[in-house]
């Protein structure tokens, strides 16, 4: 048992991208900017967190420190070069042997499921607590498949049943996505912890004189934050802004990259533009946090028009910068977002319906403002202090837990 006071060593394993990237490059997104907040905040609340991640380059150190108590370790497992995303499965056995062959730690949470399957055979080996957190789950057997996206790593499904059957605890970012572990993998109820993700709201704040432009009916921009793939919906967000008049419609900025499993992807996006007579579009690429809290602040409106979100951090980055969100009924995002409050949330994905919702705000001055003030005073409900503390008790649960009690909860699951 571990006495309050004392700290903890706690390995966050993220075998397949890592927290220290940009989101929107390559496969880097809302679970890295949650990884990487939760570990500074537990760093500043006196935990030691080493974040363990695959060494996708021979440039990178054998580590690197990110924050007071926070360390970036690189691990050894496959070559050091950017992979897509299924190829990872194959390297799972030996980033699992990497992690081995570290000093044990007190409790070990994982964050997706290639992460889960190298680590939970180390914990029982060290007699450890092991945590799962997935952010995103694969759909169910004979759910087609979007255009252009890829078919799910062949280990996944059954991984991930696993994991949510022998993990000691489950952490999921939203109600939505502690239903579809239950439901869907069979998590018991009772191991399941909803903990929610956190924004900095210092960084991502509004500008001080937030006002539309002169001409409410026109100018400005809306931004889509997000990797540039099928799932994320960046063809609707397309589609919708094209179907705006042209008197009403604002520019539309996409900031993000396409990962390996989908060279090509902005090309396609650029020619989906073009044939929707769609001129004002520009892409700047992947953002760190503080160039894309400075082009929330500027945006009229955020997009999040995903097929699936566990969460949807950006919608809350949004939030926090005093911009209203139109998303779509996804998952976590109807969570993120307070339809009508904060922003609308969208059932249909017909382009017009998303048209006639962004013109509600375009052409509202006092409406968007409306939304504009509660969206930042939800966010300021939330802050990752908050969120590594709601943590810190999932994890004080299991280490104060006798080891034989969480064997008798693995053997009836």
């Amino acid at each position: 048992m571990f006495p309050l006071e004392k700290p903890l060593r706690i390995a966050l394993v993220c075998l397949h991208t890592s927290p220290g990237t940009d989101p929107g490059s390559g496969d880097a997104g809302g679970m890295n900017v949650v990884v990487r907040h939760q570990a500074e905040a537990l760093g500043a609340l006196g935990h030691s967190v080493t974040i363990l991640t695959r060494r996708s380059s021979s440039a990178q150190p054998l580590w690197e420190s990110l924050a007071p108590g926070v360390v970036l370790q690189f691990l050894e497992a496959g070559p050091a070069v950017t992979l897509a995303k299924g190829d990872h499965e194959t390297y799972i056995e030996d980033f699992g042997a990497a992690i081995a062959a570290l000093e044990p730690f007190d409790i070990i949470h994982s964050h997706h499921w290639f992460s889960g399957v190298a680590a939970l055979p180390v914990a029982r080996t060290w007699g450890i607590p092991h945590v799962q957190s997935f952010h995103s789950i694969a759909a169910e057997d004979g759910t087609p498949l979007s255009a252009g996206e890829r078919a799910e790593s062949p280990g996944r499904m059954l991984g991930e049943a696993w994991l949510a059957r022998e993990s000691d605890s489950l952490v999921a970012i939203s109600a939505a996505e502690a239903a579809t572990i239950s439901g869907r993998l069979g998590g018991r109820v009772n191991r399941i912890s909803i903990v929610l993700p956190g924004v900095d709201s210092q960084l991502f704040s509004p500008a001080r004189l937030h006002q539309p432009p002169a001409n409410a009916t026109a100018g400005g921009y809306a931004v889509v934050a997000a990797r540039l793939q099928p799932l994320k919906g960046l063809d609707l967000a397309i589609h919708a802004i094209a179907a705006l008049p042209k008197n009403r419609r604002p520019e539309l900025v996409i900031a993000g990259d396409a990962s390996v499993d989908y060279a090509g992807y902005v090309d396609e996006l650029r020619q989906l533009a073009e044939r929707s007579g769609l001129s004002d579009i520009r892409f700047v690429g992947p953002q760190s946090h503080a160039n894309l809290a400075e082009l929330f602040r500027g945006a009229r409106l955020v997009l999040v028009p995903s097929h699936s979100e566990t969460y949807g951090l950006v919608a809350l980055e949004a939030a926090a910068s005093g911009v209203p969100v139109v998303a779509s009924a996804a998952g976590g995002l109807r969570e993120a977002v307070v339809d009508g409050v904060t922003g609308l949330v969208l059932d249909s994905r017909d382009p017009q319906v998303w048209a006639d919702a962004m013109a509600q705000i375009l052409t509202d001055p006092t409406r968007a403002v409306e939304l504009s003030q509660a969206a930042r005073e939800h966010a300021l409900r939330l802050d990752w202090s908050r969120s590594a503390a709601s943590l810190v008790r999932v994890y004080r649960a299991l280490l104060d837990e006798p080891s034989e009690v969480r064997q008798q909860h693995r053997a009836v699951a």
